[in-house]
């Protein structure tokens, strides 16, 4: 395979429109948080690659990208990083070192458990596609339930719950579900299939890398913080094992590139963070770092589809998908991930404003579906209702086609874009109004600005017509890709890492950088305790 002919895929507005829309949907994430939040960049980087390919066959597959873009990237949502970050605002060299070294490897397997789902819909015709959306239904089916059972356990007493469920302040419990659930599926089928089989390899490497080098072996890498960092780890060598099975070797390429440079840019962000704090002007620099990641995972993303749009077999000719995943995928990014979300505002609002009660008329806020917060509230009840005229459209569309909705597959990529990103940006800033500061204008006014500048991207993209066509490369042909990509990862990420450690050392020596709590890893200074560590129990932050 020609290098120059495999980069062509590359473009510049391929690299601005998806560095930009993680970045946008990073800078949300850090305002909710967690696997939830971490799915909102996933969707919209998914789709803004796909509108750039050139790719009609990935146009037909918008929404199953964004789905399963959005599942990849919410994996990295459960690691903890706050207390790696406060490593290199210590002071004490090693543990700078260490902060900035793990800042990468936590921005590594974030990246590429995200560049898997972005690229998994590229690698699978719509049979095999098709196979995924039983597995999924059980799964999520399975999450609900364990929510509502754990709040009925625990009277709805969430600190009570994380401790008596608590392994390391892991998600031990949602990850046996997920495995449970594949098995089900799977008895239900007669055997595995590659879907149910994704479902296993993921989960049993979960737990074989949380077993063996938390419980067995105590390498914890912020104690007492929770240790889902080992849990991903072993989810990325799961999806390794996966496509060596499957030989789907481009998708492993697409997660070791977009894990490599994802890593480094998370590894970056924090480094520009520490010197616009040596510049002395006092504004939210967290925030910055944040979008500044999620830059550079947008940029990891277009480097990574970007190949593929070149490398990655042609769908076309394959079985259709059945209407009703389509209709899934559709509901899982508008309706779904911006419930899931948009919930967590309604605690905010409560709490900020006086004049809004718990219950007004009778009814909560939000009730989250489970019984200690009412069940059903007015969120809920608003979400319904906004789910039955989605669904309700969108079947009216499939006999009548209405006029709102464009006829090409680019168009209606266009519209699931501006729809999800300006759905979450007006949600992002109604979480943070009631307490809306000077401070905050780096943060919702940047990724306003920003999603500003995506909507006219969006808006002005026309299905590229490629000079190129997509090939189908052999094992061999990946392989070398695969083992250059490794080669030249380790060796920036060595470079890269010592230079952000030496430049910090240079700008302020041993002093405690401000804007972090200081956290000491090694020496009698170090600001963990052993009894806490050793105890596996959830430890609240300073």
């Amino acid at each position: 395979m020609d290098p120059t002919l495999a980069t062509s895929g590359i473009t510049w507005q391929l690299v601005v429109f998806c560095g930009l829309s993680l970045s946008v949907g990073w800078g949300i994430r850090g305002n909710f948080g967690h696997e939830y939040g971490a799915a909102i960049p996933g969707a919209l980087a998914a789709i803004a690659a796909v509108l750039v390919s050139g790719r009609p066959d990935w146009l037909a597959h918008v929404h199953y990208f964004a789905m399963f873009g959005a599942l990849g990237w919410s994996f990295g949502g459960s690691m903890s990083y706050m207390g790696v970050v406060g490593y290199t605002h210590s002071g004490h060299p090693p543990s700078v070192l260490y902060g900035f070294a793990n800042l990468f490897v936590i921005g590594f397997l974030w990246a590429f458990m995200g560049g898997a789902g972005t690229a998994l819909p590229a690698f699978l015709t719509g049979d095999r596609l098709a196979i995924f959306f039983v597995p999924l239904t059980v799964i999520f089916s399975g999450w609900a339930l364990q929510s509502v059972l754990v709040d009925l356990l625990f009277s709805g007493d969430r600190k009570s719950g994380r401790a008596n469920l608590s392994w390391y302040d892991t998600d031990w419990l949602a990850t046996l579900v997920a495995m449970v659930a594949g098995l089900i599926v799977a008895a239900g089928r007669g055997g595995f299939d590659i879907a149910t089989s994704l479902v296993l390899h993921l989960s049993i490497g979960w737990f074989l890398s949380f077993l063996t080098l938390v419980v067995l072996l105590k390498l914890r890498m912020t104690p007492p913080r929770g240790d889902n960092w080992a849990g991903c780890l072993g989810l990325a060598a799961g999806l390794l094992i996966f496509c060596w099975r499957y030989d789907l070797y481009g998708l492993a390429l697409a997660s070791l590139i977009t894990g490599f440079i994802g890593g480094i840019g998370f590894s970056l962000g924090q480094f520009v963070k520490l010197l616009n704090i040596r510049t002395g002007l006092q504004t939210n620099w967290h925030s910055v770092m944040e979008q500044t990641q999620g830059l550079f995972h947008g940029i990891a993303i277009a480097v990574s589809m970007g190949l593929l749009s070149v490398l990655a077999p042609s769908g076309s000719g394959a079985i259709p998908m059945p209407a009703w995943t389509g209709t899934f995928a559709t509901g899982f990014v508008l309706i779904g991930l911006t419930y899931l979300n948009h919930r967590k505002a309604s605690g905010n609002w409560v709490e900020k404003v006086d004049r809004l009660p718990e219950r007004p008329y009778g009814l909560p806020v939000a009730g989250w579906f489970v019984r200690s917060r009412g069940w059903i509230g007015w969120l809920e009840l608003i979400y319904i209702a906004i789910g039955i005229a989605v669904f309700w459209l969108m079947q009216m569309h499939r006999s009548l086609p209405l006029t709102f909705i464009p006829d090409t597959w680019l168009g209606k990529g266009q519209l699931l874009y501006l729809v999800f990103l300006w759905w979450v940006v007006n949600f992002n800033f109604a979480l943070k109004i009631v307490e809306f500061s000077p401070r905050r204008l780096v943060t919702e006014g940047l990724i306003t600005f920003n999603a500003i500048v995506c909507t006219v991207l969006a808006a002005s993209i026309a299905l590229a017509d490629p000079a190129y066509g997509p090939t189908v490369p052999q094992a061999g042909a990946y392989a070398g890709w695969i083992r250059n990509t490794i080669i030249i990862g380790l060796a920036a990420t060595t470079i890269i890492t010592l230079c952000h450690w030496g430049l910090t050392q240079a700008l302020f020596g041993r002093r405690h950088i401000p804007f972090a709590f200081r956290h000491i890893r090694f020496g009698p200074e170090a600001t963990t305790r052993e009894e806490l560590t050793e105890s596996g129990k959830p430890w609240k932050s300073q």
